[in-house]
């Protein structure tokens, strides 16, 4: 279950991010996050949540379901695995996209570029047992 103190971090951070664009300042500047919309498994109901992005060939993005390190997943990854149509804002456009997790296969030969790419996200993945989930969205 999210904390109020999530809610309310990522409540600033959507209305920095609509406010200026797509830029951001302090820990999340010069970062490509994005506000994926997505729709809740067991509730229907449309959410949207800041991530950062990974811009990837194609207009294709890259996302990780870290949540800090935390031993569970974050609530969007079973939300995008019961319904991959997503919405994306990435700076001023809106993108309708689909989510794809990555499989083992991807995992062996793109996760180690990911971690080397991220001190972050190997900080994260260090912290917690469970699998990372590695989505792409992809322009449709």
């Amino acid at each position: 279950m999210r904390q109020k103190h999530d809610n309310d971090f990522n409540q600033g951070v959507i209305e920095e991010f609509r406010a200026n664009g797509g830029q951001l300042g302090g820990d999340l500047a010069g970062a490509t996050v994005i506000l994926v919309h997505h729709i809740g498994a067991r509730t229907g109901a449309v959410r949207v949540v800041p991530l950062i992005g990974i811009p990837q060939d194609g207009g294709r993005v890259v996302v990780t379901a870290s949540n800090g390190g935390s031993p569970t997943h974050p609530s969007w990854v079973h939300n995008l695995r019961a319904h991959p149509m997503v919405t994306v804002e990435l700076g001023r456009q809106t993108l309708t996209m689909q989510a794809e997790e990555w499989g083992p296969a991807a995992r062996v030969d793109l996760w180690p570029t990911l971690l080397e790419g991220s001190p972050a996200l190997r900080d994260f993945d260090a912290r917690t047992a469970r699998e990372i989930p590695v989505f792409v969205l992809t322009p449709v």
